[in-house]
């Protein structure tokens, strides 16, 4: 009997290809899509996580001949991914929704719905690669998707499948054209998917008290301490923002730091933005622990070049790093994914 896998099939051209890729590697694919959160009329139709995604995922799976689930994860996608959102904006940090999701959500409920359908794998669209094990970086560094993935289990890896990991998404679009999936020229998702048109604020809004000091009254100062005006509410500012900010400066102004017990938002020039220390809290491992004076590779944010990073110290699930060259907007709640020489995940952790 071939191999079961269980595909997570967003409705989106990546999974369905994944999909489509394992069904002629002659696997025995089940497709499965996840609904996430209440879709009402505040939010728009969008290339996934919506009710238009998840008949696009049907259609796919039709095509293919697999049968097809919906899973219900409202009630964890709330707990562990909005509510988490809503705590970190009112703390002053600065959160990666779709980390949490993969981190507390998908995988973990996609490998227990594997389970009990008798799937050997899991699989989805991300631009990485898993293997014997072991995660590495995708192929097309502008596509690779690893950065959001170092929270996941060590567990969900060793039974990971990756099938558009290796590709460009070039490829991937002419592999689904190829292979008469409707998906195939849908256009990328860029916003996060329970905030409609990228209003994260109203998203506070809707969630915060009304007297939350988030969204209260502030004062803005200068990196001396002087004060220069008021905001309207610290949630609405992330570090190494420039718009919004009172003009009248001689050079550039960016927010370099969130003071969320005074309400304060702290300005200063380009320079105060960098910094050589990092430190990661809620630090998952996905290859053997990094110990002080290991050196490894540092990413703080998607897209970013990694830096060089040498380890200062480590506990169970804290590790302070000392950066070779400086890195600009250290942004607590942001994540921080560690890397090996060869691309592998080590693990990772959120900014602190």
């Amino acid at each position: 009997m071939p191999d079961r896998v269980l595909v997570a099939m967003s409705g989106g051209v990546d999974s369905s290809v994944a999909a489509a890729l394992l069904v002629d590697q002659g696997f025995e694919v089940v497709g499965a899509t996840m609904k996430l959160f209440c879709y009402g009329e505040s939010v728009p139709d969008r290339p996934c996580c919506s009710l238009d995604s998840i008949n696009d995922a049907r259609d796919v799976a039709h095509t293919l001949g697999i049968p097809h689930y919906v899973l219900n994860l409202e009630d964890r996608f709330s707990l562990h991914v909005i509510q988490n959102f809503v705590s970190e904006y009112g703390r002053g940090r600065t959160p990666i929704p779709c980390v949490r999701c993969n981190s507390f959500t998908k995988f973990r409920d996609l490998l227990a719905h594997a389970d009990a359908l008798d799937c050997r794998y899991i699989a989805t669209g991300h631009y990485a690669i898993a293997r014997e094990g072991a995660l590495y970086r995708g192929t097309d560094p502008a596509k690779d998707q690893s950065y959001f993935l170092w929270g996941i289990d060590r567990a969900v890896v060793a039974r990971m499948l990756t099938p558009v990991g290796a590709s460009t998404k070039a490829e991937t679009r002419a592999a689904a054209r190829r292979l008469g999936l409707s998906t195939a020229d849908k256009p990328e998702s860029v916003e996060i998917c329970f905030v409609p048109d990228d209003d994260y604020v109203a998203v506070l809004e809707r969630h915060l008290p009304a007297d939350a000091p988030a969204l209260a009254r502030g004062p803005l100062v200068t990196t001396t301490g002087k004060h220069i005006g008021d905001h309207s509410g610290f949630a609405r500012f992330t570090i190494g923002q420039r718009r919004g900010l009172p003009g009248g400066f001689s050079e550039p102004m960016y927010v370099v730091a969130i003071r969320p017990e005074s309400r304060e938002v702290v300005v200063g020039p380009e320079e105060a933005l960098e910094g050589h220390r990092l430190t990661l809290d809620e630090v998952n491992w996905l290859a053997p622990p990094l110990l002080p004076g290991d050196a490894c590779a540092v990413q703080i944010r998607y897209r970013a070049r990694a830096l060089a990073a040498s380890v200062l110290a480590r506990s169970d699930d804290t590790i302070s790093l000392l950066l070779s060259t400086p890195a600009r907007a250290i942004t607590p709640g942001q994540s921080g994914a560690l890397y090996g020489e060869d691309g592998r995940v080590l693990g990772g952790g959120v900014i602190g």
